[in-house]
């Protein structure tokens, strides 16, 4: 707590003033008097509890004058509060969804993997607007940049991977992931491109599709999903599906060129735990721009007294009429 104008606390010398003054009368014995023939009865009836109860209307309105000597004061109580604008950052997932994303060396395959662990992704980031783009031997939009996780993590939940012609369009994917952020007013554009493949479709070229997002400051960060060497693969057989080991074929340098010129980084994935940590990363290098601005929030306490003094002032009232009434 502290005054706007203290310098008027001050005037409390007036109650000491007036408390010296009392005692000196109640001391000294200089006080209307009265000569009567007989003083008992007064003696009787001073040396009980009304003697003391008289010096009430006196107490009650001393510190009436108090209150109201600290209410003229203006006494405040201030608290910090803080502003915090976040400045968060567009994220657009590019995913591969062709059908070689059904291989088993990811739990229980890899497009499942990719989906969980991009929905764990989305719910750490909330201040982010995020997109989701799908790409096999074609691209579209399955979910433009918004806010709305419910809705993002839903439509995450509903990819897969026979929605649209098979193959891997990989410079599609990510020229069509550029297009939704192309326009975005955001300090930090990012997309996360993950495939399991070599690019054999497509009307855009790979390198094409990086320059194009370099031009745009489109920060792009390259998955390479897939096992060292083979992976079990789900092939339909006369006997029913059976799975097969399949050679995984990753362009590792392709994929690192387009991180590299683009300002991202190139991770391989061979498991579910690597997956995640991948993720984990990127989540540590994109931050979200926080700006905190703390300014005071001001509480008057002024009435609180008055009212105290108010209330003081109708005790001493009351005791008066109260002694006058008594025998």
């Amino acid at each position: 707590m502290f005054f706007e104008y203290p310098k008027l606390l001050w005037l409390l010398a007036i109650p000491l003033l007036l408390i010296a003054h009392y005692l000196y009368l109640e001391l000294s014995g200089r006080k209307p008097h009265l000569r009567v023939s007989v003083s008992s009865p007064w003696k009787a009836a001073g040396s009980g509890l009304m003697s003391l109860v008289r010096h009430l209307p006196f107490v009650c309105r001393i510190l009436a004058l108090s209150f109201l000597i600290v209410a003229i004061a203006r006494p405040r109580s201030s608290s910090e509060v803080e502003k915090i604008d976040t400045e968060g950052i567009d994220i657009t997932f590019a995913m591969d969804v062709s059908t070689s994303m059904l291989a088993r060396d990811f739990t229980p395959d890899r497009i499942s993997a990719a989906k969980d662990i991009a929905i764990e992704f989305i719910a750490q980031r909330p201040t982010d607007r995020m997109a989701i783009v799908v790409f096999a031997g074609e691209s579209y939009t399955q979910c433009p940049l918004t806010t709305d996780r419910a809705t993002l993590i839903n439509l995450m939940k509903e990819v897969q991977t026979d929605l649209i012609e098979d193959g891997t369009a990989i410079g599609n994917g990510l020229a069509t992931a550029v297009a939704r952020m192309k326009d975005s007013d955001a300090k930090s554009r990012v997309v996360i491109l993950l495939t399991d493949g070599v690019n054999n479709r497509g009307e855009i070229s790979p390198q094409t599709a990086a320059e194009i997002a370099n031009t745009y400051g489109v920060r792009v960060y390259t998955i390479g999903v897939g096992a060292n060497g083979t992976a079990p693969y789900p092939v339909m057989t006369p006997w029913g599906v059976e799975l097969q080991n399949v050679k995984v074929e990753i362009d590792e340098e392709l994929l690192k060129s387009i991180a590299e010129l683009t300002g991202g980084r190139y991770f391989r994935a061979t498991d579910n735990t690597k997956l995640a940590e991948i993720y984990s990363e990127i989540n540590r290098m994109e931050k979200a721009r926080t700006t905190i601005d703390s300014f005071p929030v001001y509480k008057e306490l002024f009435p609180r007294f008055a009212l105290m003094t108010l209330a003081l002032l109708l005790l001493e009232l009351i005791i008066r009429l109260l002694l006058r009434r008594l025998p």
